[in-house]
C-alpha cells in the first residue's frame, strides 16, 4: 500500500483550543501531552465529533474559551446536538491528560483535565466506553468520526515532527 496515498484521507487536525463536528465520516487527528482530547459519536446517526482542550476550567481574571473544558466539552455537545444529535445516543472516548514534569511539580494538569471531563460528561448523561489516559508518553490520535474508532500512538515527548503530516497537510 501507498504510505502518501493512506494518510490522504486524515483530512483535519485539531490545535489545542480546537472543535470538530461534522455530518459526514471524517478523520480527526490531535497530539496530546496534558491536554485531553473528547470523541462523541452518535450510534443513531453515525457522525461524531472531537475537542482539544488544554486546562480544566478558566480562573477568574481569565476569559473562558474552548482552551477550558468547561467550555469546550458544552460547546462540543451542544454543536452535536445542532446536527441532531439526542443526549443518550452519544458516547464519549476520553484522551490524553498525561503527566509532565512540569505539571507534576505544579499540580497534575493533565489529571485534572480527565477529571473534569469524566465530570462533565456524566452530568450531560453521556457514557465514556474507552479511555487512554495518563501515563508518562504523549499521544498521537487519530479518529474516524463515522465509526468511533480511534488509533492511538504513544511518544515519549512530543516532538515537531509528531505532527507531521497532519499539520503540513492542513498548510498545503
Amino acid at each position: 500500500m501507498n504510505t502518501e496515498k493512506a494518510l490522504e484521507v486524515y483530512r483535519y487536525h485539531l490545535e489545542p483550543g480546537s472543535i470538530f463536528t461534522c455530518a459526514e465520516a471524517a478523520m480527526v487527528s490531535a497530539v496530546l501531552g496534558t491536554c485531553v482530547a473528547v470523541c462523541l459519536h452518535d450510534r443513531r446517526l453515525k457522525i461524531g465529533g472531537m475537542n482539544h482542550f488544554l486546562y480544566p476550567k478558566a480562573k477568574a481574571f481569565t476569559r473562558p474559551d474552548s482552551q477550558y473544558a468547561t467550555v469546550s466539552i458544552p460547546a462540543l455537545i451542544k454543536q452535536m446536538q445542532r446536527q441532531g444529535s439526542r443526549l443518550q445516543d452519544l458516547e464519549a472516548q476520553i484522551f490524553g491528560g498525561g503527566e509532565s514534569v512540569s505539571s507534576i511539580i505544579g499540580g497534575n494538569i493533565g489529571h485534572k483535565n480527565v477529571k473534569i471531563a469524566r465530570k462533565l460528561l456524566k452530568k450531560n448523561g453521556i457514557k465514556v466506553i474507552s479511555e487512554d489516559v495518563g501515563g508518562l508518553k504523549g499521544r498521537r490520535l487519530i479518529f474516524h468520526t463515522g465509526t468511533h474508532e480511534a488509533l492511538v500512538m504513544t511518544t515519549p515527548r512530543i516532538r515537531r515532527g509528531d505532527y507531521y503530516p497532519y499539520r503540513q497537510r492542513l498548510n498545503a
